[in-house]
């Protein structure tokens, strides 16, 4: 791996890159100030780009009664388990970012149930990291312990989604040696 590559495979990042990847990389460099290294090295195959980011857009940014800092505890949570460099250092300072709180983000990072989160939360980050750690465990009584949280069955769909695909994400990553943009460690503290 190079200093500038964002894996230790040999993908280069097709050049140039199409209009409307060109445009999406230009507003992350306007809006995050850099390009996160997880798109550049899907930029390989800008089909296999547009795949992941429409998954990720649809899972952490749409419509949900799940707020994004949730969203993110999800994939913080699982990517813990995973022990997931990129994703626990991406994901980590987004939750700094959006809770406020770089303790939470901390916590999240080494053990959710240290967390100083809401009973509703923790019942969240429970079934996500069962999904995680034993899928096939997973039982009617562990979707009704979220229920009397006051999780709706689309919300339960949500939480299992966001679990589920940062559990793809983080084997790719750690298949491929992926490595967080550096700026990421400092945000948020």
């Amino acid at each position: 791996m190079t200093d500038d590559s964002p894996t230790a495979l040999d993908l280069p990042m097709v050049d140039p890159l199409p209009e409307p990847t060109q445009k999406y990389f230009d507003v992350c460099m306007d809006k995050l100030g850099m390009i996160p290294n997880v798109l550049r090295a899907y930029a390989f195959d800008i089909d296999k780009l547009n795949a992941f980011t429409a998954m990720y857009n649809d899972l952490m940014l749409g419509d949900s009664a799940l707020s994004k800092l949730e969203r993110e505890m999800i994939a913080v949570a699982v990517s813990s388990v995973n022990k997931c460099y990129y994703c626990l250092v991406a994901h980590g300072a987004a939750v700094r970012q959006l809770s406020g709180d770089p303790q939470l983000g901390e916590a999240l990072v080494m053990n959710y149930k240290v967390a100083k989160i809401d009973a509703r939360q923790m019942a969240m980050l429970d079934f996500a990291v069962k999904l995680t750690r034993e899928s096939a465990a997973v039982v009617e009584a562990d979707r009704e312990a979220l229920r009397q949280h006051g999780f709706t069955d689309r919300d339960i769909f949500d939480i299992a989604s966001v679990a589920g695909f940062f559990n793809m994400t983080n084997r790719v990553a750690s298949g491929t040696d992926m490595r967080p943009n550096t700026e990421y460690h400092a945000q948020a503290r």
